[in-house]
């Protein structure tokens, strides 16, 4: 299991700066956060991609995907009823998964709450435009060569999409092998969940693609109450082999520590288990 940084945390450093850090603490890559590089990531020119990720190769660190996809620009929503809304969120999408192939990554985790709320009664149609959506970016994904991520989220975030059933029928409606799930620690402590147990069940039937490592509190792996010695137990004797990420939402006592901290408990903890 490769566990990579997400950008935003050391966001205040410069790029290069970014992914020396994340190889110097022990990260294999870094997951990027588009509003990071700008405030219309989805129109950056291919030439200025490429130089990114030959900085990321020059530092010797991986451009491991991307994910917090629909940040900016300003005004997306993947559930919204007005249709030059939802085609703007589609071209955004596409492009986006278009950067991540570009970068050299190979996946992209589609969370973004706040772009995927639901009014009181709408449910079933927000749902609806949601799977358009989701469609469009598993044929955009394939064409790519990468791989959808669609994320379950805390209910106090969103109404739709909150656990991995929900996710899977999603993706079984569609029926592409471009579209997959994940584990995100927070978000499923916050449902009341039993993380080993939902890596139990999902794991060896292959629909975990992707873990986000991030404790009850919001802050990093280890300052909460999460048992992840467990969690990593769990997924070495389901031998996972998948992607992880570090992607705190609290940082104390800023970014860079809070990085530094986790993954040096995440790889004492394995240490541990050998």
């Amino acid at each position: 299991m490769k566990i990579h940084l997400c950008s935003e945390v050391v966001r205040e450093f410069p790029f290069d700066a970014q992914c020396r850090f994340a190889r110097e603490t022990g990260y294999d890559g870094l997951e990027v956060a588009p509003f990071t590089l700008g405030e219309e990531p989805h129109l950056i020119e291919t030439s200025r991609l490429r130089e990114l990720r030959r900085v990321a190769e020059g530092e010797g660190i991986a451009l491991a995907g991307l994910h917090w996809l629909l940040a900016a620009p300003a005004g997306l929503s993947i559930t919204s009823s007005d249709e030059t809304t939802a085609a703007r969120t589609r071209e955004v999408g596409r492009r986006l998964v278009a950067m991540c192939a570009e970068l050299g990554g190979s996946y992209l985790v589609h969370g973004s709450p706040l772009q995927r709320q639901v009014e009181p009664g709408q449910e079933a149609e927000a749902r609806g435009r949601a799977i358009e959506y989701f469609a469009a970016m598993a044929e955009a994904a394939g064409e790519a060569g990468v791989t959808y991520i669609i994320e379950p989220l805390a209910r106090a975030d969103t109404r739709l999409i909150t656990s991995v059933d929900e996710a899977l029928a999603v993706i079984a409606e569609i029926g592409s092998s471009s579209l997959a799930t994940m584990v995100d620690c927070y978000a499923a402590a916050a449902n009341g969940e039993d993380i080993p147990a939902l890596l139990g069940r999902w794991v060896p039937q292959g629909a975990i693609r992707h873990v986000h490592f991030n404790d009850d509190n919001k802050r990093g792996p280890g300052e909460g109450r999460t048992d992840f010695a467990t969690i990593l137990d769990t997924l070495a004797r389901l031998d996972y082999s998948g992607d992880a990420a570090v992607e705190p939402f609290v940082y104390l006592p800023d970014g860079p520590a809070c990085a530094a901290r986790a993954i040096g408990y995440l790889r004492g903890l394995s240490v541990r288990r050998v």
